[in-house]
């Protein structure tokens, strides 16, 4: 997978929230005109923050991943549509045994086309039967974002048979969106 590069105006950003920043980053990397993913923190009021500030929840930041797509081949709504599917947005700051504000599901718009797009996909996904309760997302401006540790870069691929988190809660999602998700 490629790294983020700015520079590139065919591509577009966007960043969510959606528990572990290493579930998230794994699915993303397997979903067709994404270019390139990268954990990060986002959300918070404290500058530079590390992972053990944002664990410690004391600086208000959720793990997020950014992600670098082509829009000519995959659609913002489209990610969203990943997003909604891949985590689950019901529960506050929570996400399956990952309890904590740095994993509340978040959508970080980075412009009112997006805003608007994140609205409608919240509204439209909530008035499905996907889930059962209330989804509880928030959809805020990205106001400010850090890259996270080099460790966390790409650490389902380096570590699933090396970490239990990755074999036990990583790779189950993973192989149930390549098995929906046959086009990838």
């Amino acid at each position: 997978m490629n790294q983020i590069d700015l520079n590139n105006d065919s591509l577009k950003l966007a960043t969510l929230g959606g528990g572990c920043f290493w579930c998230t980053e794994a699915i993303y990397q397997l979903t067709k005109g994404i270019e390139a993913v990268e954990a990060g923190y986002s959300g918070g009021h404290v500058e530079n923050p590390t992972y053990e500030q944002v664990c410690g929840k004391q600086t208000g930041h959720v793990e997020v991943i950014r992600i670098q797509y082509d829009p000519e081949v995959i659609s913002y709504a489209e990610i969203l549509d990943v997003f909604w599917k891949t985590h689950n947005p019901t529960t506050l700051d929570r996400q399956g045994n990952d309890v904590g504000p740095q994993y509340r599901s978040a959508i970080f718009y980075h412009n009112d086309e997006q805003k608007a797009i994140a609205k409608a996909s919240f509204e439209a996904t909530d008035a499905t039967d996907l889930w059962s309760d209330p989804i509880v997302t928030v959809i805020e401006p990205l106001t400010n974002y850090y890259v996270a540790e080099n460790y966390h870069q790409n650490y389902f691929n380096q570590n699933k048979d090396k970490n239990p988190y990755c074999s036990v809660v990583v790779k189950p999602k993973v192989e149930k969106f390549v098995k929906e998700n046959k086009a990838i």
